[in-house]
């Protein structure tokens, strides 16, 4: 598709540890188009993040390693880039709102001087520019007295500021691609939904393509044009977010969507998927989330699933549809 600008195909990334291989992230496949919300969803440790990571290659090497796949951004294949070429893309084409504000910030160094690090590094622009740049990003982030705001140190701000902050710095150069890791994971109700608020808002008044990382269904409901749902570092089912909401097909799915809080039915306490994520070095065989599966068959532990087009943009790795 023309409108596609980063094409992620059987990615794989893995971590050569003492104790053995960690199979992160092994085999993921999913596209980002042009203007869309594209949500990666799973439970911790199904590795959204490595995934996301990947990208710009910024997880540690070694032990990390990405041992297969393509990752295509127009004509770029960013795992052939050289380390130049990716100092140039990233924060510039592809940005990351990083998941705990907490540890993204430099505690030694004013709101002022972070904001403005990479506009220096990417933009033609004086230093003036670059202030004025800077204070009409973080009001443009809700954050008031904005301008006093740059003098101050992360540790003079509330979590929610700090996450504002995080956002304002990483659309500092505008970048095509905005990558969200789970920014609503540390903050309480009322500033999540001011943070989905903002990635609407985004995504109305600037077109930006997102990948927002989330355990959340009820955020990618809300938020998501479409969504990726992984498990054991594979990406299991792929859809619009209505037909994931909807119509899930995967048991994992169903399972994570059962797992929701629901005011219309009767319940003494929420339903829970069985079972817990596997070893990452001691993946189950056949389909890794057969173990925990209510509709497992013989097959399920014997053959790995192939991936089965249920409709337009639908797509579901599970025997159930083979």
């Amino acid at each position: 598709m023309n409108n596609v600008i980063l094409n992620v195909d059987n990615l794989k990334t893995y971590f050569f540890t003492r104790r053995g291989v960690v199979k992160a992230v092994d085999g993921v496949v999913f596209e980002i188009r042009q203007g869309e919300c594209l949500c990666l969803v799973g439970e911790s440790g199904c590795g959204k993040t490595v995934t996301a990571l990947s990208i710009l290659r910024l997880f540690d090497s070694p032990p990390g390693k990405i041992v297969g796949g393509r990752i295509s951004y127009d004509s770029l294949d960013l795992i052939k880039c050289s380390a130049a070429q990716m100092r140039q893309i990233r924060g510039k084409d592809i940005a990351v709102v990083f998941q705990e504000a907490q540890s993204a910030l430099n505690p030694v160094l004013t709101i002022g001087d972070q904001i403005t690090e990479q506009m220096k590094l990417h933009l033609p622009l004086d230093h003036n520019q670059i202030q004025v740049r800077a204070i009409t990003l973080l009001g443009e982030m809700g954050i008031p007295s904005a301008e006093r705001v740059m003098s101050y140190y992360p540790n003079q701000l509330s979590g929610g500021m700090k996450q504002r902050v995080l956002i304002a710095m990483s659309l500092s150069c505008d970048p095509r691609i905005l990558i969200a890791d789970e920014p609503t994971t540390a903050v309480d109700v009322t500033i999540k939904a001011q943070i989905l608020d903002i990635f609407r808002e985004l995504k109305a008044k600037r077109q930006m393509s997102t990948l927002f990382i989330t355990h959340d269904l009820a955020v990618v409901a809300e938020i998501g044009d479409r969504a990726v749902v992984m498990y054991g570092g594979k990406d299991v089912e792929t859809a619009a977010v209505s037909q994931i909401v909807n119509n899930p097909k995967h048991p994992y799915t169903v399972g994570l969507i059962d797992c929701l809080p629901d005011a219309t039915k009767s319940r003494d306490r929420l339903i829970s998927i069985p079972g817990s994520t596997p070893n990452p070095m001691q993946m189950p065989g056949g389909c890794t989330f057969h173990p925990r599966c209510p509709k497992a068959m013989k097959i399920c532990n014997q053959k790995e699933p192939t991936k089965t087009k249920i409709s337009d943009n639908h797509f579901v790795s599970c025997h159930l549809y083979t």
